[in-house]
C-alpha cells in the first residue's frame, strides 16, 4: 500500500507525518517551525521529511506540503511572510535539490478544504468553504468540484472583505473582516493580550467578554454571509484556533449569516465545525500528494 509524506508549515508549527491511502497517520512529528530565515525554514522542513521517511514501514510514493501564506503551485515558489519576509522563495525547488525526490507544494486554504472534502465533515461535497479563524481568517474554496485558486494563487485571501465603510488604519495590514472577526480583534474590544484570555473569560460568565464574543460573532457572521450569497455553498466548514470555542460562537455567527446572505443560498447551506481539527492540513497535503502522483501516472 503506497504511503506519501504530508507537511503542514504553520506560522508556529512544523508538522510532518506518514499518512496511507484510507487517510490514516501513521507516524507524525511536531516542531517549532522557525521564523526569520527561509534556509533555516528549508533544513527544517527537510530534516522532517527524511525523519517522516526513515518512520515509514512502506516505500513513500510522493511528498506533498501546505503553507501559510500564498503558494504558487506552477512555480512551486512561497510566499510566507510572517516566517521568511516578503519575497516569493523557491521552496519546492529547494527541498527537490535537498530531497532528491518530487514534492508538491499548495496553501494551507486548499490542505483544509481538500481535507475535509476527503475525510472530514464535507465527504461528498462538491461545493465547499473551509473557513479559518484564527488569528487570521482564510478560506479554501471548492466549487464545482474544483480548488479554486484564482490567477494569482490568491482565491480565499477573504479576510480582506470590506465590511466596514469606515477605514481603520489595522485594515491596511489585516484587512477588515480579519481585524474585526479574528482571535486578535476578540482580545482588542476587552483589552486583553490574546484570545484565549477572552475566551475564558466568556466562559467564566463575563458580561463584558460575552458581549465581546457576540459582537464578534456577528463581524464573523456578516463575511459568512458574503460567501455565501457568492459562493452558494452546500457547507461551510469552520477551523481554526478560535473555532475551539465554538460553543460561543456558532450560534450568533450562523444567525448573522441568514440574516444577511441570499435567502435562498442561506436556508440550504449547512455550517460545521471541523471533524479533523488540527490534522485538517495534514490530511489535505496527504491528499495532494495522492493527486500528485496519480496525475503523474496517466
Amino acid at each position: 500500500m503506497p504511503h506519501v509524506i504530508a507537511v503542514d508549515l504553520g506560522g508556529t508549527k512544523l508538522s510532518a507525518a506518514v499518512v496511507d491511502e484510507q487517510g490514516r497517520i501513521l507516524f507524525r512529528s511536531k516542531i517549532e517551525s522557525g521564523a526569520g530565515n527561509f534556509a533555516a525554514s528549508v533544513g527544517r522542513i527537510t530534516g522532517a521529511i527524511r525523519e517522516a521517511e526513515t518512520a515509514s514501514a512502506s516505500p513513500i510514493s510522493g511528498v506533498g506540503m501546505v503553507v501559510p501564506g500564498i503558494a504558487f503551485p506552477e512555480t512551486g515558489e512561497a510566499w510566507a511572510p510572517n516566517l521568511w519576509g516578503h519575497e516569493r522563495m523557491p521552496l519546492r525547488a529547494e527541498l527537490e535539490r535537498s530531497l532528491r525526490r518530487p514534492v508538491t507544494v499548495d496553501s494551507d486554504r486548499a490542505g483544509y478544504v481538500l481535507g475535509e472534502a476527503w475525510l472530514g465533515a464535507a465527504q461528498g461535497l462538491r461545493d465547499v468553504v473551509f473557513l479559518s479563524v484564527g488569528t487570521g481568517i482564510g478560506a479554501g474554496i471548492i466549487s464545482g468540484g474544483r480548488l479554486l485558486r484564482g490567477a494569482s494563487g490568491i482565491a480565499g485571501a477573504v479576510g480582506w472583505f470590506a465590511l466596514n465603510p469606515v477605514r481603520q488604519p489595522a485594515y491596511a495590514t489585516n484587512g477588515c473582516w480579519e481585524t474585526e472577526a479574528a482571535g486578535p480583534g476578540l482580545a482588542r474590544r476587552l483589552g486583553m493580550r490574546t484570545a484565549e484570555e477572552a475566551v475564558a473569560a466568556a466562559r467564566c460568565g463575563s458580561a463584558e467578554a460575552l458581549r465581546a464574543v457576540e459582537q464578534t460573532a456577528r463581524c464573523l457572521g456578516l463575511g459568512m454571509a458574503n460567501l455565501v450569497s457568492v459562493l452558494n455553498p452546500q457547507m461551510i466548514v469552520l477551523g481554526g484556533g478560535l473555532m475551539q470555542a465554538a460553543e460561543l460562537f456558532l450560534e450568533p455567527a450562523v444567525r448573522t449569516m441568514r440574516e444577511w446572505a441570499q435567502p435562498v443560498a442561506a436556508a440550504e447551506v449547512r455550517v460545521e465545525v471541523t471533524r479533523l481539527g488540527e490534522d485538517a492540513g495534514l490530511l489535505g497535503a496527504a491528499r495532494i500528494a495522492f493527486d500528485s502522483v496519480s496525475q503523474g501516472k496517466e
